[in-house]
């Protein structure tokens, strides 16, 4: 079949199933554009931003599971999108960004919107392509989708020069790609299970240490299943939020800087350590010298580069973690015996049962954290929940009550402010019959508000609810603790009028004062059918606890801020 680049392009989105694209026009892209004009294989979404385009395919992509996909232009058009691709890079969610770049014999003359996207992208995509000849692009856009998408995913980056967008060529698009380079693990070592398993059965202080890896590999079911098995302790990390709920009884909660106080105990105290698709972040180890100190390490990841990284593995397996259950779990259903944990988790309780995960509610003013269970009681399972980045994401990750892998989407690794909105847009897109709502702060939703205009044009009725306390709340706890107080450029109390702002947008606002003014705003934003904007105001000085303060052991928490 013959087609120009820009066809190949459409052709290549509909062979792979993609059904919306976030994206923004200019000039190096009017051939691409022209084609989507034309095509009716997916919705193009027309953000105001080319960061925003980038959140709302990851939004997409991690509530999916499927390859988000966005197109930009030349020049600032891509240098706009790479804030978004580091988050995504740093959080393995799969996306294809096409770039449009200037003509091939323009490149390096300093053309006008001429930029080295490929040398930008480099050290923020698991792989990037400039294509050089029309010959190429259809096994380019192959390979895109299937790096994306296999192995740890994570986002590819093509750039596609204007000409090669008009050139006809041969339209040959591979059904399947083997890369000579590039072959992912997916089977774990047998013996090495079956060592595993033992030390499993032996221990006497296991603890499962859950990360994000969990949610890419779809072994939530499986996860489970072992721990109905065993009912060996599990804590998860915040990229982890819903492969256990909530409610589950072998779930300690969050682990790391603002996990509860148990789950940093048993991290310190575990004989051994199951870390399943997790990366020791420093948010999670905490001082690496205190980390784990009594305990061996398993060490299950899909990316060999990850494993013994930060802390050095006893038992590595490189797979993938739902390959790697399925042949440990017959492993431990024919002689586990859990009355051997029994006095483990008895401590763990009165751990738990000592300093619980609670907050001092108020009658006079709003506590974030009760919002935030507010929400949970209202909303629970039919929401999905997006976050901007500071104490409002971690309240979030605390006290949301989350229930199933995918429901928690924010960004972890790059701690992304204006992440939350664009991506609660890309949730909503990728299920319209759920509640998509953007947990945000009052700083972090200025810094792509111009979405709300996204959301009017499309029909996106993404509700958000900002946690107004006039702060750049969690800089200006840092600077509480540890910065005598000097609150250097965090104070917000100069802001716009949200209401008046959403409206201004087509959408609906209120002010939220007291606890019956915010279930009443919710419940009217959510019949409303309208991009919604709840400002609610929380008490300025809450502060997120418990924390463990940078380079700190895990079992020295901060419990409480004493003047």
């Amino acid at each position: 079949m013959q087609l120009n680049g820009s066809e190949m392009i459409i052709h290549a989105l509909k062979n792979e199933g993609v059904q919306i694209v976030f994206g923004y026009p200019g000039g190096a892209a009017l051939n691409i554009y022209d084609e989507i004009y034309k095509q009716k294989f997916f919705k193009h979404i027309l953000t105001r931003h080319e960061q925003a385009a980038v959140h709302a395919a990851d939004g997409y992509a991690r509530a999916s599971g499927k390859v988000g996909v966005a197109i930009v232009t030349s020049g600032p058009g891509f240098t706009n999108t790479i804030t978004g691709i580091a988050t995504a890079y740093a959080d393995s969610v799969p996306l294809v960004i096409i770039s449009a770049q200037v003509p091939t014999s323009l490149i390096g003359t300093d053309a006008f919107q001429e930029i080295d996207a490929v040398g930008i992208s480099r050290p923020c995509t698991k792989h990037n392509f400039l294509v050089k000849t029309i010959d190429e692009l259809p096994r380019i856009l192959k390979e895109a989708f299937y790096i994306a998408s296999s192995g740890r995913p994570g986002p590819v980056h093509i750039d596609v020069p204007k000409d090669i967008t008009a050139t006809i060529g041969e339209f040959n698009y591979p059904d399947n790609i083997k890369l000579q380079t590039y072959k992912p693990t997916y089977n774990g070592n047998p013996r090495q299970i079956k060592k595993v398993a033992l030390a499993i059965k032996e221990a006497k202080k296991p603890l499962l240490y859950l990360g994000g890896g969990c949610i890419a590999s779809k072994s939530a079911k499986l996860i489970r299943e072992l721990c109905e098995i065993t009912h060996i302790p599990a804590v998860n990390t915040f990229m982890a939020c819903g492969i256990l709920s909530t409610n589950n009884p072998d779930s300690l909660g969050m682990v790391g800087m603002h996990g509860s106080y148990v789950a940093n105990m048993a991290m310190s105290e575990a004989d051994l350590i199951v870390a399943l698709g997790a990366r020791f972040d420093d948010r999670v180890t905490g001082k690496l010298s205190e980390f784990g100190k009594y305990a061996q390490i398993v060490h299950i990841d899909i990316d060999p580069s990850s494993i013994s990284k930060i802390v050095e593995a006893n038992f590595p397996i490189v797979g993938d973690v739902s390959n790697v259950l399925e042949e440990l779990l017959p492993l431990l259903r024919e002689d586990y015996a859990t009355q051997n944990i029994l006095a483990w988790r008895e401590r763990l309780a009165q751990y738990n049962k000592l300093h619980p995960l609670s907050y001092q509610d108020s009658t006079t003013q709003l506590k974030p954290q009760w919002v935030i269970e507010k929400l949970g009681d209202i909303v629970g399972e039919n929401a999905l929940i997006s976050t901007d980045v500071g104490q409002h994401q971690m309240w979030a990750a605390q006290f949301y009550p989350f229930s199933f892998p995918r429901q928690f989407i924010s960004s972890g690794g790059l701690g992304t402010m204006g992440f939350g909105l664009p991506a609660a847009m890309g949730v909503k897109c990728a299920f319209p019959d759920k509640v998509s709502i953007n947990i945000s702060g009052d700083g972090s939703i200025l810094m792509n508000i111009q979405e709300l205009m996204t959301c009017a044009v499309y029909g996106i009725p993404v509700i958000n609810i900002v946690l107004n306390n006039n702060y750049l709340g969690m800089v200006r706890q840092w600077q509480t603790f540890f910065y005598d107080k000097h609150y250097s450029e965090t104070d917000l109390e100069k802001q716009p009028d949200f209401v008046k702002l959403v409206e201004s947008f087509g959408g609906v606002g209120y002010v939220c004062k007291t606890k019956e003014e915010f279930i009443s705003a919710l419940n009217a934003a959510i019949n409303s059918q309208k991009p919604a904007l709840l400002d609610v105001r929380i008490d300025r000085m809450e502060n997120v606890l418990p924390m463990v303060p940078t380079g700190g052991a895990l079992f020295n928490m901060m419990l409480e801020y004493k003047e």
